[in-house]
């Protein structure tokens, strides 16, 4: 692991939120490294407002999104709302037609099938569309790259309404409306939102014209914060609001569907992280074991019975999900090892009878052995599909950019995209990914980064400094939860390996005069030499709750420890 310890922030902004906010040196230096500085800033960060966030109608082509939604519902229009099969997609088919459905009889939903369809928008769901009578489409989480589909759809006189946040190619799709703010023309302030993110602009807008506040959406917040902890888009600007006020209805007041999901987990009080490893996998496996609608009639459906059947249906394909990536991510690493291919700048690997559905999860989870961009593919109808994930500090949509000559299609953000390609151009496509990334990227990110605030020492960890340290959540990207280093620990001579298969950690550790802090690290047990016999070491950790029989302690997270 490479230790990277930010840049000391501004002595003089740091005094000053000091004084003006009352905290110690500590909080003061995380807030401004999170670019925060005036006691306004501080506010809106530690008390996240409704009010924060932007007129929808600031968004390129929300009036004619409105005014064409509006038309349908006034002529009676049959309208489909059309999403991708992965949480961001089916949360957002979910909060659309849910909402919707509170102002017009006449609105359906389609998820494309992820092994006959494929990602985004298909022929198949148009013709579906014109079959059924169909005059308007809302496709959500996907469309932006759809130039020839729309046309074709509008050919069939079905109109197009696109609310997407990927990428735009060089030409937008010829609808009705266009809503994605990472569109160059686009005036919206906040560029990081979700597909579902986008949806819900749609939706304020649509409300805002029939006389109603955000405050009459807080009940949809809790799936469009499901989508924004699955998508891992930074959590600041909009997001942060929206993932904050879904977290309080997660936790208080969920729908029938989430709550069923936290009856099966058995879990209480959530966070960012437990959405995202709890809810979220189980949303997905719908899409990657069966199909999108399952999480779709979950998420929108009222009765609480049925909710629990469609929870524990889908707590079954999670299982099953578990169970194939295992298998194939053990297949995959065999097959690196058979290749001798560690040496490379990339891990590219393809089996024709991978599970499609799984393909991204393994590609991650060779990403966390090798720490290379990853590129899993399998055999998808006539052509290879494949699932990529990156580095931290490294693009690879640029990367698969720079090989679209072998590619029939691709999409996706800078750490995480698919793509499509033929199979006779797999090996030239392997090769090239290679080269692209060998002559792009630095070195230096080949090896997995541990990011650390700050150094303190252990008798800066009070109650009272992680109260406020919990009040920084909800954390993701742009506000990960904020990682200490200390030096001069020592065990008290009680650290032993745990787990099953002995590869935790468990320590506790202090410095002189200090408190007493139980650490544990997960997947470091082979480190337990380090402090042995009582030596001196570092760690790099963040601080966290540890209940266990009723009592409540605190308690260091190791991420890594070195002499």
């Amino acid at each position: 692991m490479r230790w990277t310890l930010k840049p000391k922030p501004d002595n003089n902004k740091v005094a000053h939120l000091q004084n003006v906010l009352q905290v110690d040196e500590t909080i003061a230096s995380l807030l401004v490294q999170r670019g925060i500085e005036t006691y306004e800033e501080a506010k809106a960060f530690f008390r996240p407002s409704l009010n924060d966030l932007h007129n929808p109608f600031l968004m390129k082509d929300m009036d004619k999104a409105v005014a064409r939604i509006e038309k349908a519902i006034g002529n009676k229009e049959n309208i489909l709302v059309y999403g991708d099969y992965d949480v961001d997609g089916t949360t957002a088919v979910a909060l659309m037609s849910s909402y919707l459905k509170t102002k017009h009889d006449l609105v359906y939903t389609y998820i494309p099938d992820r092994y006959d369809e494929g990602y985004g928008i298909s022929y198949k769901g148009i013709d579906f569309a014109s079959e059924n009578d169909f005059s308007l489409i809302i496709a959500l989480d996907c469309g932006i790259k759809a130039i020839e589909k729309v046309a074709y759809a509008k050919n069939l006189d079905i109109d197009f309404i696109i609310c997407d946040h990927h990428r735009p190619g060089d030409t937008i799709p010829e609808a009705i409306a266009v809503l994605d703010p990472k569109r160059d023309d686009c005036p919206y302030p906040f560029k990081e939102l979700c597909g579902c993110g986008v949806g819900f602009k749609l939706v304020q807008a649509l409300a805002k014209k029939d006389g109603l506040t955000t405050e009459d959406l807080i009940e949809y917040l809790d799936i469009v914060a499901t989508a924004i902890g699955a998508d891992i888009v930074p959590i600041n600007g909009e997001n942060r609001v929206l993932a904050y006020y879904g977290l309080h209805v997660i936790n208080t007041n969920p729908r029938p569907g989430i709550k069923a999901i936290l009856d099966e987990v058995k879990k209480t009080e959530l966070t960012i992280t437990d959405v995202v490893f709890t809810v979220a996998p189980r949303i997905n496996a719908a899409g990657r074991m069966k199909h999108g609608n399952f999480a779709v009639a979950l998420l929108v459906e009222n009765n609480t019975t049925l909710a629990k059947e469609y929870a524990t249906e889908i707590n079954t394909y999670n299982t099953d999900r578990r169970e194939t990536d295992k298998r194939i991510t053990e297949e995959a690493l065999e097959q690196i090892k058979a290749q001798k291919e560690q040496e490379r700048f990339t891990t590219v690997v393809y089996s024709e009878t991978w599970h499609k559905g799984v393909i991204g999860i393994v590609a991650s989870r060779l990403t966390e052995t090798y720490y290379r961009p990853t590129l899993v593919f399998t055999k998808s109808g006539d052509t290879l599909a494949a699932s990529a994930r990156s580095v931290k500090g490294f693009d690879v949509y640029n990367a698969l950019e720079a090989c679209s000559e072998h590619i029939e299609q691709f999409g996706g953000h800078k750490y995480a995209a698919g793509l499509t390609l033929k199979e006779e151009n797999y090996a030239a496509f392997k090769q090239a990914f290679e080269e692209v990334v060998s002559k792009t990227i630095d070195p230096h990110l080949l090896t997995p980064e541990i990011s650390i605030d700050t150094e303190i020492d252990l008798n800066n960890i009070t109650p009272k400094f992680f109260r406020i340290l919990k009040q920084l959540a909800p954390y993701g990207p742009s506000n990960m939860t904020p990682v200490f280093m200390t030096s001069n620990l020592r065990d008290t001579g009680f650290g032993k390996c745990v787990g099953a298969d002995k590869t935790h950690l468990r320590v506790t550790v202090s410095q002189p005069d200090s408190n007493t802090y139980v650490g544990i690290g997960f997947g470091i047990g082979n480190k337990l030499d380090v402090i042995s016999e009582k030596k001196p070491f570092k760690a790099a950790y963040s601080i966290d709750e540890n209940e266990w029989q009723g009592n409540v302690s605190l308690q260091l997270k190791l991420r890594d420890i070195k002499t």
